[in-house]
């Protein structure tokens, strides 16, 4: 296995974070993603498993909406397993045990973290928007996965070989070596055709030595980030530049006969010139919010509502910037650095209020970069607002990005 420095981390290897303790804690949970490529047999075994699977989450799903639709008491996270063997000693669902039963399990553990968040978010105890109730798993997303736990007994061969119960020895693209023994692996099936391993980790924290520097993060269009020390990141448009091959690829798909093979086969170059994109922008992401990382020993983002921003004419552009796969990757990197990370909340007045004294100013036109104080005559310009990642009281800030930076963003796209 060849190991890979995080700067230079492959799209087919990206690390991802599922969770960490406390934000500094010496050990945090990552994920590490590799490109697999099964056999014809094992495609057609992971068909079968990804088809069971899904089987057991709808009946599952169906099982509780029809007691709900009856009045009947909730069924119980407990008694779903049983239900599931009972069935499984059935003629008609005696196929479930051609796969691993680990992965069906794993199914009614999605259903039932999916009604917890339901039921949170509905309560009002879930931040963000609401989520809506469970929905029916289709045969036709072109999205399929599985997950295998320890109890699944699933290994890494000697030959570097990822073995999956009643599926076999499948062939791993190993970018790097794991951290860790993975605590879980999700099988994933993409649109575009390709398969992937997702390794769940516990690694221990890896400390970088002490900057003494820190920066706010504006995020734009017409610059992808401005930083509170004046370093612009360009944006790269990774979408906009692959829409000329993505314009001929849908072409071509329109012309082909619905259901036929040769529309299936159209259907999947347009999925991968998507995925060549999603690839791309994840690479650099990674890449400069690790420098970010690496160079700061403080990092503040402001929280954008994206999904604000996308009901508006630039909801392309919002989109291919790829803001909250950004914001979310400073905050695992710096509890595995020993980093102090912190958000800014969208209502937050950061152009508002002195740094020094905290005294709040008043609104100012996107024109205006600098501005005196007029309490204690101090200059705020790049730092302004409170923010404290530690949850204290001490005054940080937000860079002010450029004029055009914020706002409506008017001619970034």
């Amino acid at each position: 296995m060849g190991v890979q420095d995080e700067n230079t981390v492959s799209a087919s290897a990206y690390s991802a974070v599922v969770g960490h303790e406390t934000k500094y804690t010496e050990r945090v949970q990552l994920r590490y993603n590799y490109r697999l490529c099964p056999a014809p047999g094992q495609v057609q075994a992971l068909a079968r498993a990804f088809g069971c699977a899904r089987v057991v989450f709808n009946d599952a799903l169906r099982a509780r909406q029809e007691a709900h639709a009856a009045g009947l008491p909730y069924i119980t996270g407990a008694a779903l397993p049983v239900r599931l063997t009972a069935v499984k000693a059935t003629p008609e669902r005696a196929w479930l045990s051609e796969v691993s039963s680990v992965a069906l399990q794993q199914a009614l553990a999605d259903l039932n973290t999916a009604y917890r968040n339901f039921f949170a978010s509905v309560a009002g105890q879930r931040k963000g928007p609401k989520i809506a109730p469970p929905r029916f798993r289709s045969r036709k997303d072109r999205r399929q996965a599985i997950r295998f736990t320890r109890n699944a007994r699933f290994t890494i061969t000697a030959g570097g070989k990822l073995r999956l119960p009643k599926i076999g020895d499948v062939a791993v693209r190993w970018s790097r070596d794991l951290p860790a023994e993975p605590s879980s692996v999700t099988v994933i099936a993409g649109a575009a055709g390709r398969y992937f391993a997702s390794f769940v980790v516990q690694a221990r924290g890896d400390p970088l030595p002490d900057t003494g520097k820190e920066a706010g993060i504006d995020l734009g269009l017409t610059h992808f980030a401005v930083l509170s020390d004046g370093r612009k990141v360009a944006n790269p448009r990774f979408l906009r530049r692959a829409e000329r091959k993505l314009r001929k690829t849908q072409k071509a798909l329109s012309r082909k006969a619905r259901g036929s093979s040769n529309r299936d086969k159209a259907r999947i170059d347009v999925a991968r010139v998507h995925a060549r994109v999603a690839d791309t922008r994840r690479d650099w992401l990674h890449k400069e919010s690790t420098r970010i990382i690496r160079e700061n020993q403080a990092v503040y983002v402001e929280d954008l509502r994206v999904r604000g921003l996308a009901r508006t004419r630039l909801a392309k552009s919002v989109h291919d910037a790829g803001w909250p796969a950004f914001a979310g990757m400073p905050e695992y990197k710096a509890a595995r650095h020993g980093r102090t990370f912190g958000k800014a909340g969208r209502f937050e007045p950061t152009s508002q209020v002195c740094s020094a004294c905290g005294v709040k100013d008043g609104p100012k036109p996107l024109s205006v970069r600098e501005w005196t104080c007029g309490r204690c005559g101090a200059v705020p310009a790049g730092r302004a607002g409170t923010l404290n990642a530690r949850g204290g009281d001490m005054r940080q800030g937000l860079a002010l990005a450029v004029a055009g930076e914020t706002g409506t963003l008017r001619g970034a796209a």
